[in-house]
């Protein structure tokens, strides 16, 4: 046996010293290729032979010596970090499958748990076995039922006695223009030029989507934050988000698996905006952060439909018993006394807003910050949005395009397709024959608003067009406007197009 024992120790010691001296090689061999000292030694031994020309070549052959050197450690960086990192995923996937694992344990412990339930609960009410599914059923669905717009609920809570509130408004738009003025700037210190604030009241009567454009720090979420505050009825804002793709990121979505229906804010104010008549603002915050005809789109068709009983969005596919007052069969009617308010900016951070959204929108510039004045005391006001309603239709009505105008713009647009291939569209006429009269009746000139509309809608479709080749024809329509208009009209549309002939 000890003979045996013998053979094999020298047998073993065989292989296992072939495998110490071959690391012991690699250790060594790193060792020696990495022994600065030694290459110092050997430069110092000759550097008394090496002539002068040969101590280049002597350069040569260190540098190249240190370049292979580091990336042999570099190389073994990167493999040590591969492998670590490979380590910490298996470790963490290992992690995953074990937590797993607990919660499948935990499920079954909770369905054994919920069988013995049921079966008690089958055993006192006296049926028969194969019965218990059905008032297992029944009664999970009276709890979904409960519970499916949580948010909802608490507002019909909130307003079961409410009534509808008449302020026995009497102003008219030109004092509206001033109230909310000077509230702004005696309450908030935010100061606005009478004209801003004349075109705000005027793209409120134009649509339901307004656009708010400038440089930054110009006060454009604070306009609309004024607004609210003026209402007496704080904005709802909106902060949108890059990863916003769809409807839900506005509204909210239904979970089938808590039978819950996430609500966001925006859905409960749109819910409460339906109890009252009073006027209600959303801010979409940074609304091109994300592209607008993603999450909105549903909205911008919808508020276009001329019939405001149309106005309806499916939220469910169907309705429960219990649902809100105002849910119909999954569906809610969008407010109309509401509006939306984005603000943009246009930035390599951001989208660039599309036709789509700007036909169907009313944007404004805001580049300048508002001069300071001393404004007349004035506090938030109670405004029934069926008298501003009102107000918007009687100005309508009252201050129509002059027939006039109505055919120096029927020429402009003419020209405009036949120098530019670009045309206003039925829907941008409609809304202007809305914007001008109500401009009109907040104290403003007739062909200024229309000047202000027309560059804002029509011409900053110049923008798509390559410039170059349509400096020339700039200069025609600069011309074109003067001779039509006047040379001291139309200045905004003749300030942009010289702005945008300077970029080219």
């Amino acid at each position: 046996m000890d003979t045996f024992m013998k053979f094999l120790f020298d047998f073993l010691a065989q292989f296992f010293g072939g495998v110490l001296l071959i690391v012991k090689g690699v250790i060594q061999g790193f060792g020696q290729m990495f022994n600065i000292g030694e290459y110092v030694k050997i430069v110092r031994y000759y550097s008394g032979d090496i002539e002068g020309g040969e101590w280049i070549l002597v350069g040569l052959a260190i540098l190249i010596l240190v370049i292979i050197l580091g990336s042999i450690v570099l190389f073994g960086y990167f493999v040590l970090r591969k492998y670590i990192r490979f380590r910490s995923k298996a470790i963490e996937q290992e992690s995953l499958l074990e937590e797993v694992s607990n919660l499948n344990n935990e499920v079954a412990k909770l369905v054994k748990e919920k069988e013995e339930i049921m079966a008690m609960k089958v055993s006192k009410l006296g049926l028969k076995p194969d019965e218990s599914d059905a008032v297992e059923e029944e009664e999970e669905v009276k709890t979904e039922v409960d519970t499916r717009f949580a948010k909802l609920h608490s507002v019909d809570e909130a307003f079961a006695k409410y009534k509808v509130m008449n302020y026995n408004n009497n102003f008219s738009l030109e004092e509206l223009v001033e109230y909310f003025r000077n509230f702004a700037a005696s309450q908030l210190k935010l100061y606005y030029s009478t004209e801003m604030i004349r075109l705000f009241i005027a793209a409120l009567a134009s649509t339901k989507l307004i656009i708010l454009q400038g440089i930054s720090g110009t006060g454009k979420t604070s306009l609309a934050y004024a607004w609210g505050k003026f209402l007496k009825h704080d904005s709802c804002v909106a902060s949108v988000q890059p990863s916003w793709r769809d409807r839900t990121e506005l509204f909210g979505y239904f979970n089938e698996f808590t039978k819950k229906f996430n609500e966001t804010e925006v859905l409960k104010e749109m819910y409460v905006a339906g109890y009252t008549d009073d006027i209600y603002t959303v801010i979409l915050d940074e609304m091109n952060i994300s592209r607008v005809e993603y999450y909105f789109a549903e909205m911008l068709s919808i508020l276009e439909m001329p019939n405001t009983d149309e106005w309806i969005i499916e939220l469910v596919s169907s309705g429960w018993k219990s649902d809100p007052k105002f849910i119909k069969e999954g569906k809610i009617h969008v407010p109309t006394n509401m509006w939306y308010i984005g603000t943009i900016n246009n930035d390599d951070s951001t989208f660039m807003v599309t036709d789509k959204v700007y036909d169907r929108a009313m944007p404004i510039d805001i580049n300048d910050k508002g001069k300071v004045f001393t404004p007349k005391d004035v506090k938030a006001m109670d405004i029934n949005y069926s008298y501003l309603h009102n107000l918007f239709m009687n100005a309508i009505t009252d201050n129509p395009i002059s027939k006039e105008t109505l055919a120096k713009i029927e020429d402009m647009d003419d020209y405009v397709i036949k120098h530019f291939r670009i045309a206003f569209g039925n829907r941008i006429v409609a809304h202007l024959k809305k914007f001008v009269p109500v401009y009109v009746a907040c104290g403003g000139d007739e062909v200024a608003g229309v000047d202000y509309f027309i560059a804002r809608k029509i011409l900053r479709k110049f923008e798509q067009l390559n410039i170059s080749y349509i400096r020339d024809e700039i200069d025609g329509y600069v011309d074109y406007l003067d001779k039509t208009f006047g040379t001291d009209k139309m200045k905004e549309c003749k300030e942009y197009l010289l702005r945008l002939k300077k970029l080219s």
